[in-house]
């Protein structure tokens, strides 16, 4: 019916190219519009102005040797100041565009390493637009926005890089728990050292304090029994603190058995040892 009136009909977002006798006339806006098809006017096709896309798949080869399939989005649109080039200087779009993204990938690729591929994205990237907006600008396309969106290895080569770094990370906790043991035993050494410096200084404390009860006894001993001297003292001491010792083995359940000489004898032999004991002592550092 719109042909029959000559009125055309051009939708939003896209434009119609305009032909006379199959010779180009114009670009005709959305709208609707008189064509005279008596005087040989006609559409000859309408072209979108919408963003496309056009997703790519290209195999190539790294600098290590290793086969990658590189996986590329590139965002396109038809320039509507330019749509007569878009449309007749193209007969397939997405076929030239993804030849150049062929192109691009596998003159870039090649010259990194697997590592390197997949930290780079950016730069693979960015050299695929630059190359696409260079070329498809002379036909009247503009790159909107190209994108690596995927890098997929062999699964046996994604297997043996999961390996690596297991492998890496096994490593690292192994130092760390190496370093932890380390530590946990220089901090049980301190620990040991300092006890048994707080030990020493708690047995020097105990005798200081045994020497000087003994010597207020003795000195409050001879003061109070005329007659007495520190030599009778010490003895009577030593026989209090040796029958002290016999109660303390006799009530244990769980001593061994100590067989040693009792008696009154006895007892002044053990005196006697430990008093020259003593006296060899002290004539030892005085020598």
């Amino acid at each position: 019916m719109g042909n029959l009136f000559c009125c055309v009909k051009v939708d939003q977002s896209k434009v119609a190219i305009k032909e006379r006798f199959g010779k180009y006339q114009e670009v005709l806006e959305p709208g609707c519009h008189c064509l005279p098809w008596v005087f040989g006017e006609f559409i000859a096709g309408h072209l979108s102005l919408r963003v496309q896309q056009l997703d790519v798949k290209c195999e190539t080869k790294t600098k290590d040797n290793v086969f990658v399939n590189v996986v590329a989005s590139v965002q396109y649109r038809a320039m509507a100041d330019r749509a007569n080039d878009a449309f007749y200087k193209l007969s397939n779009t997405r076929t030239q565009i993804q030849s150049y993204v062929f192109d691009v990938i596998r003159a870039s690729v090649p010259k990194m390493n697997l590592d390197d591929t997949f930290e780079q994205k950016n730069e693979i990237a960015k050299a695929v637009e630059l190359e696409l907006e260079k070329a498809m600008s002379a036909y009247g396309y503009e790159i909107v926005q190209t994108l690596i969106v995927d890098i997929e290895p062999a699964q046996n080569v994604k297997s043996a890089m999961n390996e690596i770094n297991a492998a890496a990370r096994l490593r690292l906790a192994a130092q760390e728990k190496g370093e932890a043991e380390k530590i946990m035993q220089i901090k049980r050494a301190e620990g040991d050292a300092e006890s048994k410096h707080l030990s020493g200084l708690g047995i020097a404390r105990q005798r200081q304090a045994i020497v000087d009860g003994l010597r207020d006894s003795v000195l409050g001993f001879s003061i109070n029994v005329p007659g007495t001297t520190p030599k009778d003292v010490m003895d009577m001491v030593l026989v209090t603190q040796y029958f002290d010792t016999m109660k303390e083995i006799g009530a244990t359940s769980k001593s061994s058995a100590v067989f040693i000489p009792h008696g009154p004898g006895a007892v002044r032999d053990v005196a006697t040892q430990i008093r020259d004991g003593l006296l060899q002592a002290n004539n030892l550092r005085t020598d």
